[in-house]
């Protein structure tokens, strides 16, 4: 029962759909309107709010690690890591929204901050040093969460490791509109105008 519990804590404060509430907040559109249609931190950016989408990408994130922090100090590591799965579904099939979320990538950081936070680390150089080579955000997403899992294995992590596998494969569904423009040529580049 407490891992129910945690799952569903975790999936209601997933669910709060951030960048939604502070663009209305501060007067803008209703940011499911523009872009890509989601309410992430990167679609907060298209606004042209860059204080706005750096706030939403600090509360998606620590969404996810206050979820699974919570949960730890009342139920135990389990517990966390089903308040983690709730949390990442939550952020990515939000119930207020009709089911439609962001894509997952900051959430899935504040989780690995809340699991096993040198792995948070590792995911954010991965990004870096991507995004660096490559100039695309979406695939030095989709690369350093693809090589996460190993990491939280190789550094002894297996229970995390085996949940970031299934968060990964969700990730990268939710990422499947960049996949076809990375493959087709389109997708746009870091720093790209227009």
């Amino acid at each position: 029962m407490a891992l129910q519990l945690a799952a569903l804590f975790g999936y209601l404060l997933g669910s709060i759909p951030f960048g939604l509430i502070l663009t209305r907040a501060a007067g803008g559109p209703d940011v499911r309107t523009i872009g890509s249609g989601n309410i992430g931190a990167t679609n907060v950016l298209r606004t042209g709010r860059k204080g706005l989408a750096a706030a939403t990408l600090l509360l998606d994130m620590f969404k996810g690690t206050a979820a699974v922090l919570l949960a730890r100090h009342f139920a135990g590591e389990q517990a966390a890591l089903a308040a983690a799965c709730g949390a990442f579904l939550g952020h990515l099939f939000p119930v207020w929204l009709k089911f439609k979320g962001g894509k997952g990538v900051a959430t899935y950081i504040g989780l690995l901050i809340g699991l096993y936070w040198p792995a948070a680390l590792i995911f954010c150089a991965l990004w870096l040093a991507m995004a660096g080579l490559f100039r695309y955000s979406s695939l030095s997403a989709l690369i350093a969460s693809a090589l996460t899992p190993l990491a939280l294995w190789l550094l002894g992590r297996p229970a995390v490791a085996a949940l970031f596998v299934v968060l990964t494969v969700l990730l990268w569904i939710m990422h499947r509109a960049n996949i076809s423009r990375l493959l087709a040529g389109t997708e746009g580049r870091i720093g790209a105008k227009g």
